[in-house]
């Protein structure tokens, strides 16, 4: 009689979440009909699309119908799946708030509802969710502030609220006056585990809180495409398990800290198109041997580049130093960066030769050095690099021969001779520039 009773509870448990994914179903556009063909009451939900059933008490526990092209507002009726471990709404067409009966699945772990059309305030109850490590909503609508709540989230381990339209400050102190709705000062010391922090991409002012070195698990801090000012706090330098750091496009000034350089495990340094950002940059940051891509471009710095650049760089793949005011030569250590695909150093007031050194980059793809103020001859092993499909050198005083590109800018130079008939046959130039040089013949 008992083990009956309990087959009759499991069957009641089973048919709530049913009701309640046939409640959604009936309340949203599905264009594809992925779900009505799919979720047939007949059919055990546990076999349904998107949906995935624990093994012991079979109820469900995932709900994932991502890139489905579902449409409408998110229906209150999945606050009733009580054993949702993880909810993935992402890249659809929902919109609307966001219902406060989710706030009532405290067993959820993972949040992805990024690449939708969700609006309104990013709601505080979010904060009762104390078991979520992943908690995505970028790519929405959202406005408001940040709600001091979701520090109490202290589980969390991924929180990315970018590209929408957030705002108010990162508060540098915490008290009874502190904005309302915003991060607090000590958000990394309720959030101990957060390995990604990203805020980009809204519209938050106010300084980048020099707390943020406390959260010493993160791996990603991105901040790009802000209203941030002030000047990049020294702190950073203690995230030393920092991968990924994105700090463009905001109101900063000043220099670049040296303790950037402590960043052992970066891979990616994207602070990029920054007016304020002055001084040299610190010589050590090219000691950091785990780095892929810099991205220094479109600021005020100035000074010139090491002479051993390329020496502590084995896997540096992109280099992107252009439009600042940087002088000097450029380095004959470039060669030594074997697996440099984006070489981009144009707009600036580099002088001297190009390196012949540079022809060893066999993965090159994209050179950009125009806008300098370089002479001599380009070697030819340059051209020869198979790889290379972009070249643009324009605006300098150089002078040799070219080859087979996609891309080939060499105006307002000393180009001597006449225009190589390889020029023309080539089958992938689709761009050419060789006005203001002392070509001679007929071009045909």
């Amino acid at each position: 009689m008992e083990k009956k009773d309990a087959s009759e509870k499991e069957k009641l448990n089973l048919t709530t979440d049913q009701l309640a994914l046939v409640q959604f179903k009936d309340r949203i556009v599905d264009p594809q009909n992925v779900l009505a063909n799919s979720w047939k009451v007949s059919t055990s939900v546990c076999k349904w699309v998107g949906v995935s059933c624990g093994v012991i008490h079979e109820r469900v526990v995932a709900l994932n119908l991502t890139n489905l092209n579902l449409t409408g507002t998110i229906p209150p009726h999945l606050g009733n799946l009580s054993f949702l471990l993880s909810l993935d709404l992402s890249s659809n067409h929902f919109y609307g708030h966001l219902p406060k009966e989710l706030g009532q699945l405290h067993r959820l772990r993972v949040v992805r509802l990024s690449f939708n059309g969700l609006n309104g305030e990013i709601p505080p109850w979010l904060g009762n969710l104390h078991r979520v490590k992943m908690l995505k909503m970028s790519g929405n609508n959202f406005t408001g502030t940040i709600p001091q709540t979701l520090v109490n989230m202290s589980n969390l381990e991924i929180l990315n609220l970018g590209f929408n339209q957030l705002f108010g400050q990162i508060p540098s102190y915490l008290d009874d006056n502190s904005l309302s709705g915003s991060l607090p000062l000590d958000v990394c010391h309720h959030l101990p585990n957060l390995e990604v922090l990203r805020l980009d991409a809204n519209e938050l002012s106010g300084s980048i809180p020099s707390s943020v070195g406390k959260c010493s698990n993160l791996q990603m801090l991105a901040f790009s495409v802000n209203k941030f000012s002030g000047t990049i706090p020294r702190s950073i330098g203690n995230l030393t398990q920092l991968k990924e750091l994105y700090l463009g496009i905001n109101n900063l000034e000043g220099e670049i800290p040296e303790e950037i350089s402590d960043l052992v495990s970066l891979e990616i340094l994207n602070i990029q198109i920054i007016e304020g950002l002055r001084g040299q940059i610190p010589m050590s940051i090219f000691n950091i041997s785990s780095l892929k891509t810099i991205n220094l471009s479109n600021n005020s710095l100035s000074g010139s580049l090491p002479d051993d650049l390329c020496v502590h760089l084995p896997k540096l793949e992109g280099l992107y130093l252009n439009a600042n005011e940087l002088s000097g030569n450029i380095p004959a250590s470039m060669g030594e960066c074997y697996n440099l695909q984006y070489l981009i150093l144009s707009e600036n007031t580099f002088r001297g030769i190009i390196p012949k050194s540079i022809g060893n980059l066999t993965q090159l793809t994209e050179l950009y050095l125009g806008v300098n103020n370089l002479e001599g001859q380009i070697s030819n092993s340059i051209f020869n690099i198979s790889s290379l499909e972009s070249i643009v050198l324009s605006d300098n005083n150089l002078s040799g021969e070219c080859y087979n590109l996609r891309y080939l800018w060499l105006a307002a130079n000393n180009f001597r001779g006449i225009i190589s008939r390889n020029i023309w046959n080539s089958t992938m130039l689709q761009q050419i520039q060789l006005y203001d040089n002392n070509f001679e013949g007929w071009v045909k």
